[in-house]
């Protein structure tokens, strides 16, 4: 075993997208290269309907995929193709633009106006951005969940882990996604494909990862149990960590425990052309797709 240390540590930053929705940025639009094959991370959390309720109305996309799991409230959705449906707390949604697709979204919140879930776009290599569009949603009484002797439990969304399968498949990035929560005070590893690029991001209590400097990643037992906790050696909400190279990962739960996205894909490696929604190879893409927009050709038709 290699252990995968953190290299880079940062917080998401408060963005507005769609009809005004107040959200959370982890990336996106900045170096596609540092997290190929994925593009955008954003953590769309909120309990004041109003900065949330104009959702995200008819907008394209193509080029992409975009990975949706809710947590409170819910999404309804509808696209181009006359696909309509609803996507509740714990479900997910994996959205093939491909070729181009319209579509719209519009979160709800719960009985208590709450509303939190994440949205990740993932590349398609070239071979793919003009296949057939597509969706898998997935209920989350679908997704399988391990809890460990320890009180680690994991929901595997899509890819292997611990001898169970996430229940989303023939994704282009073949990517493993993880909803990983880990008690206070627990010290785990992770086994990751040493050939992707591996990110986490935290959104409930603080932990410490393994990094360069502290390559076991373990506090103080003081802090661990609450006193004198040292939060500069820790992520907490809303912080991307992002890997170097490596088999596993480790992270040191603090004295809430520690909830984190653990997502890891290989990296496509070919050259990106984005605006917006619409993420192509080249310029000379990217501007057809913009002509084809502007000129009603962008939802092709069936096999083309």
């Amino acid at each position: 075993m290699s252990l995968r240390p953190a290299i880079s540590t940062s917080k998401a930053i408060p963005t507005m997208e769609g009809a005004g929705v107040h959200l959370h940025r982890a990336f996106g639009f900045h170096e596609p290269r540092t997290h190929d094959p994925f593009l955008l991370f954003d953590d769309f959390r909120n309990e004041n309907p109003e900065d949330y309720e104009a959702g995200f109305p008819w907008h394209p996309h193509r080029g992409i995929e975009t990975i949706t799991y809710v947590l409170n409230g819910s999404v309804e959705h509808g696209d181009s193709l006359g696909n309509v449906g609803e996507l509740q707390a714990g479900d997910v949604q994996w959205m093939t633009a491909g070729s181009g697709i319209m579509h719209q979204e519009m979160p709800k919140g719960n009985a208590k106006g709450q509303m939190h879930g994440f949205q990740l776009w993932a590349n398609l290599p070239a071979s793919l951005k003009m296949t057939s569009p597509r969706y898998q949603d997935v209920s989350g009484t679908q997704i399988p969940q391990i809890t460990d002797d320890d009180g680690t439990i994991v929901k595997i969304i899509t890819g292997e882990f611990w001898g169970s399968k996430g229940p989303v498949d023939g994704i282009a990035a073949d990517p493993l996604y993880l909803d990983i929560f880990a008690p206070a005070g627990v010290r785990k590893a992770f086994k990751v494909d040493t050939y992707r690029n591996t990110f986490a991001y935290v959104f409930q209590g603080a932990g410490k990862f393994a990094d360069a400097s502290s390559p076991r990643g373990i506090l103080l037992e003081k802090e661990v149990m609450g006193e004198e906790l040292n939060i500069r050696d820790m992520s907490g909400d809303r912080t991307l960590v992002q890997f170097g190279t490596g088999d596993e990962i480790v992270v040191q739960a603090g004295q809430e425990g520690i909830r984190f996205l653990l997502v890891a894909g290989a990296p496509i490696k070919e050259p990106v052309a984005w605006h917006g929604p619409i993420v192509m190879n080249t310029r000379e893409e990217l501007k057809q797709a913009i002509d084809d927009l502007k000129n009603d050709r962008f939802i092709k038709p069936a096999g083309h």
